[in-house]
């Protein structure tokens, strides 16, 4: 094909128009029609002043949303994998010990993550959708004496929440800093970043924030500052040196890199969204629309995969029934009322779906929209009959 035909056939490309979805899944989910409109603002350049001050907006707010005063607040330039893995290279050297609750597929990318980069990785192994107690917690740090310990908060696999204020202790106890991993729970389920004991925490735009994917919020303690800035070692990862990275947001402002304008103005706005709510009305509405979808499940005779008191409340994990394919019933939904919802993966494939309720969706009308839909798409598929 000439350039010219090229060209021609470039012309016929259609205008876009992604279809209508209600997004019920684990993330991506709803965005915020604010956040939509912070995305059309014209941008300024990385190191305009504007946008420094755009940046440093997004710090403060964050606090409020994590739940710290005096740990710092960064954004990176990534997803909340991006968060994960500047969490791991700055923070765990070659030969540090790391010791992690692995219960879920995001614990396993913590793992690899911390293999790739040279750690020794101790690991206690559960069953996904299980949990620890804190006894548990406490016997595992004090007989492995590691340097860095890793948990999962929410875990979007499974759909179970974590207390961390055993493992905290324990960690502090031991001497070692604790990475929490908070994609699933910041913005929708309390994260307590200072009451719960947390020295480095990551997570992402795309779900309790209700904006589209490309940055990851992190936080980290005044202890994780400290130890970061007396590492005499260069992190591996020059991209997601948060000296780096901290320096030019928070300090001298010079060049690290060019940094997605738009998404900082969509993450800026978002936060304002939380902060007009109101950080602990939100947790309370997802709460309330928590109880009415599990309600609602428990009265079609559906189960949930997590013990109630340690569910995720923006994030439902619903037992697949004896004989019903998940896969057809997501596909009736999608193809039908427009609904996108996930199934499960790894030991949990064909045996959970999971179903967010979260941001602009989480309200009872939205709740009670998905349940009919659901429940229709179960009939269909031979479910009570």
């Amino acid at each position: 094909m000439s350039a010219l035909e090229q060209v021609d056939s470039a012309i016929n490309f259609p205008a876009l128009q992604p279809p209508h979805r209600y997004l019920f899944g684990p993330g991506p989910t709803m965005v915020h029609p604010r956040v939509y409109e912070a995305l059309s603002k014209p941008i300024v350049g990385h190191l305009d002043p504007y946008f420094i001050q755009v940046m440093m907006d997004c710090q403060q707010l964050l606090k409020t949303a994590y739940g710290t005063e005096a740990g710092a607040t960064l954004v990176i330039s990534g997803t909340g994998s991006a968060g994960m893995e500047a969490a791991v290279v700055n923070f765990v050297e070659p030969g540090t010990k790391i010791a992690i609750f692995a219960n879920g597929y995001f614990s396993d990318r913590l793992t690899e993550m911390a293999k790739r980069n040279g750690a020794e990785v101790v690991r206690f192994e559960k069953a996904w959708g299980e949990t620890y107690t804190d006894d548990e917690a406490r016997e595992f740090i004090r007989r492995e004496k590691p340097k860095v310990v890793g948990y999962v908060h929410a875990e979007t696999s499974t759909g179970a929440l974590q207390p961390g204020n055993a493992i905290c202790a324990a960690a502090h106890e031991a001497g070692a800093l604790v990475i929490a991993d908070c994609v699933t729970s910041l913005g929708g389920v309390p994260v307590e970043f200072d009451r719960t004991g947390m020295d480095i925490a990551y997570s992402c735009t795309q779900k309790g924030l209700s904006c589209p994917p490309g940055l990851s919020p992190m936080a980290m303690s005044p202890r994780a500052m400290e130890w970061l800035r007396g590492r005499t070692t260069p992190s591996r990862s020059w991209y997601l040196d948060l000296k780096l990275i901290h320096d030019y947001a928070t300090v001298s402002h010079r060049y690290h890199h060019t940094a997605p304008i738009s998404m900082f103005y969509a993450l800026r706005e978002a936060l304002l969204v939380v902060a007009d709510e109101g950080i602990e009305k939100r947790w309370e509405r997802h709460r309330r629309c928590h109880q009415l979808f599990v309600k609602g499940i428990e009265a079609m005779g559906l189960s949930m995969h997590v013990p109630e008191e340690h569910r995720i409340t923006t994030l439902n994990t619903v037992c697949v029934p004896k004989g019903i394919d998940e896969a057809k019933v997501r596909k009736r939904l999608l193809d039908g009322p427009g609904i996108e919802i996930a199934g499960g993966f790894g030991p949990l494939a064909g045996k959970v779906f999971r179903i967010g309720v979260m941001g602009p969706l989480a309200t009872e009308d939205n709740v009670r929209f998905f349940l009919s839909e659901f429940g229709k798409a179960l009939k269909a598929e031979g479910y009570g009959q």
